[in-house]
């Protein structure tokens, strides 16, 4: 049961039926705002529970678009939608209801009015909360619950959908494998809880190391997986060097006393040996294999070639 009053946005362009719902919403069960316009309105929505709309002035057709605007049909949050109209405006009642909305026709009941905004609002409340639950499960299922990058089955997912879409429209796609030199010696030496601490904060410079349109994924253990949508091989090869660096650079671990290094495979389309998805994958592996043999803490790619390389230092 709601604790607090409902936050409901009075939309009356008159402001004729303010002062009776006024007295027949007390302060202690809904606090009311109040909006002339549309436009108004809809810079509100956000805020409240519900919307309250009055209609029965002499504009019908912008009752009818502000209704629309308040019911879109996508599943996204937004307030409930409660239309009170004169018996005579059966326009405007079905169009509320075929859009999901409650009618109550004046002249009201009080009893009744307050009834049915509760029952509006409380309903509408339970839809909003299953709708943030089901969000959240869909965002679970595509995480890896230790590093909070994508996971493993999302990135497949996600590989095959932008290799057709590469395909279809002609555009470059590449894919970086990234792989920490010596993982196992860090979980052998200092424990497995540091070991997933480093994790969790190569995953985080990962993030900061591409763009918001790129994908990050943990691919298994301790390699990660880098989808870059659009993004030619030279495009590609300048986000594997400032990937390298920036876990070069990291101070990773229970206070930042460990330094890892990492080796990256890189791969593109379009390239006449890469002809579906699973060849993308499996020639940005071949190039990381390579990159382990070569001496770790460098980048290798598909086709080989002379490319960065940093001195295999710390790689042991």
């Amino acid at each position: 049961m709601k604790t607090q009053p409902y936050t409901l946005l009075v939309v009356d362009d008159s402001q004729a039926l303010l002062p009776q719902l006024v007295r027949t919403l007390g302060p202690e069960d809904f606090a009311l705002r109040v909006a002339r316009s549309g436009p108004e309105a809809l810079g509100l929505t956000q805020e409240v529970d519900g919307v309250l709309l009055c209609s029965g002035g002499p504009d019908e057709a912008q009752a009818q678009s502000l209704l629309e605007a308040l019911t879109p049909p996508q599943p996204a949050p937004r307030p409930a939608v409660v239309v009170l109209a004169p018996p005579q405006d059966r326009a405007l009642h079905l169009a509320a209801l075929r859009r999901g909305a409650e009618v109550i026709l004046t002249p009201w009941d009080d009893e009744e009015l307050r009834l049915r905004l509760f029952r509006s609002l409380e309903t509408h409340s339970r839809l909003r909360s299953l709708h943030s639950q089901v969000e959240e499960l869909r965002r679970l299922a595509v995480t890896d619950g230790l590093t909070q990058v994508h996971n493993h089955r999302y990135f497949q997912e996600r590989l095959r959908e932008e290799f057709r879409r590469s395909q279809r429209y002609d555009e470059s796609l590449s894919l970086i494998l990234v792989d920490l030199d010596h993982f196992k010696n860090i979980n052998d030496a200092h424990g497995h809880g540091a070991g997933d601490r480093v994790l969790r904060e190569v995953a985080a410079s990962l993030q900061h190391s591409v763009r918001e349109t790129d994908l990050v994924a943990r691919y298994g253990g301790e390699e990660f997986a880098i989808l870059l949508p659009c993004t030619h091989l030279p495009g590609a090869l300048t986000v594997a060097e400032r990937i390298r660096k920036g876990i070069n650079e990291l101070h990773a671990g229970p206070e930042g006393a460990l330094r890892v290094t990492a080796s990256l495979g890189v791969s593109s389309f379009p390239h006449r040996a890469i002809l579906a998805p699973e060849q993308l994958l499996l020639t940005a592996d071949e190039a990381l294999y390579r990159a382990k043999r070569e001496g770790r803490d460098r980048i290798c790619l598909h086709p080989p070639a002379p490319l960065f390389s940093a001195p295999p230092s710390r790689a042991g």
